[in-house]
């Protein structure tokens, strides 16, 4: 059987596309019920804690298992469970409890989907096309987002939140096809016919750091994405479909940055690309809130464009400092790292957005992502020959 990498591209954009068409949904609703950023913020931490918890175990899972399958799995399991939320809506079941249910359901899979997804993409991916690949990649998720707040914001007004969540289960259902589609891995022999054989050296890069501006990333998507409806909802009074459309410029943002990132590498590399990114993305956060909805759409549109060529610079240096067999394991620990960060974070953004406004929400996680993205630019070397993954070809 041929492997086909490139179905993976699509099985991330459905994927990226319902898990998020849910986790807006689902603020949404509560936000509609409860009106209160605490409420909220223990559906996102509902959601990161078995992620926090399991990931770098799952991590290793992913190096010990056949990463195709366990993505397969995952699906299947997720689109199960996706199911509960509409049909519990459907029977009456109290709408707070089934929501948070669900979500903490999907969060589990999800721990074991991010290492193994990131492992398999290394394992097929030639080496050479690791940094093409992880851009369509990021474009791939970031399109998902996009149709997901925008389609989602909508859908959600016009049509009510059961149409959406049975939507969310289909997706999971559909990319589990494409990545059966891709096929079963390939003998050296099958994958090597002219005796070839090319690899990456690990960059030299230590983890930890890299581990932390990875997790990083996660912090800021996730409680930006839980500040913004109660900013938007909960004391501007637009509708969700001003959030979507808010949304979706972050997301035409993100698809920007995935179009312009091999060149901005070419220029000033990833690991600078990476660090710098970051940093003036925090800044930006400060900003979003203070001047009205055309202002946080261009400060949104910017701020994306740099946040994800940050990440799709640290994806890359994370997924090249270490061998291909510890890949999983490597994910793993970030996805941990950004997950329980994210909880800490989230937790403080609440509490002050309570007792003020999202204004200080937001301030927040600006300092405290400047101060991480700060720590981590301190802990790696600066050194031009850790820019260039190193492509081994052995004959």
């Amino acid at each position: 059987m041929t492997s086909r990498p490139r179905l993976l591209l699509p099985a991330a954009f459905i994927t990226s596309l319902g898990n998020n068409i849910q986790l807006l949904g689902a603020a949404l609703l509560l936000v509609r019920a409860q009106g209160s950023m605490l409420d909220v913020g223990w559906l996102f931490i509902a959601v990161a804690v078995p992620q926090a918890v399991l990931s770098p175990y799952f991590g290793r899972l992913a190096d010990r298992f056949d990463r195709r399958r366990l993505w397969v799995t995952c699906d299947v399991v997720s689109a199960v469970a996706a199911m509960a939320l509409p049909v519990g809506l459907a029977l009456g079941i109290s709408q707070q409890p089934v929501i948070y249910v669900t979500n903490f359901v999907l969060a589990i899979i999800a721990a074991q989907f991010a290492p193994a997804s990131a492992a398999l993409i290394r394992e097929r991916v030639p080496a050479v096309d690791l940094r093409s690949f992880n851009a369509h990649y990021e474009i791939a998720l970031q399109s998902g987002m996009l149709l997901s707040a925008s389609l989602g914001g909508i859908a959600l007004q016009y049509f009510g939140p059961r149409p959406l969540f049975t939507f969310n289960a289909l997706t999971f259902a559909l990319s589990a096809v494409l990545v059966v589609a891709v096929g079963a891995k390939r003998r050296p022999a099958e994958e090597l016919p002219q005796a070839i054989k090319r690899d990456v050296r690990p960059n030299g890069l230590p983890l930890a750091p890299l581990a932390l501006l990875f997790g990083q990333g996660l912090v800021v998507v996730t409680v930006f994405n839980a500040l913004l409806p109660v900013l938007l909802i909960g004391e501007w009074h637009r509708g969700p479909a001003v959030l979507g459309v808010v949304d979706a410029v972050g997301g035409a943002g993100f698809l920007l940055a995935a179009a312009v990132y091999r060149r901005s590498t070419a220029r000033i590399g990833d690991l600078r690309l990476a660090t710098g990114g970051f940093m003036v993305c925090s800044g930006l956060l400060v900003l979003q809130p203070l001047f009205g909805v055309p202002a946080l759409m261009a400060l949104v549109l910017l701020g994306a464009f740099l946040f994800g060529q940050a990440r799709i610079a640290t994806r890359s240096l994370l997924m090249t400092s270490v061998d291909e067999s510890r890949v999983g394991h490597a994910f793993g620990v970030a996805n941990g790292y950004g997950l329980a960060a994210t909880i800490v974070v989230m937790l403080i953004a609440s509490v002050v957005t309570g007792h003020t406004d999202t204004r200080y929400g937001f301030a927040v996680l600006a300092l405290i992502s400047v101060l991480a993205a700060a720590f981590a630019t301190l802990r790696l070397p600066r050194r031009s020959a850790v820019e260039e993954p190193d492509v081994t070809v052995l004959i």
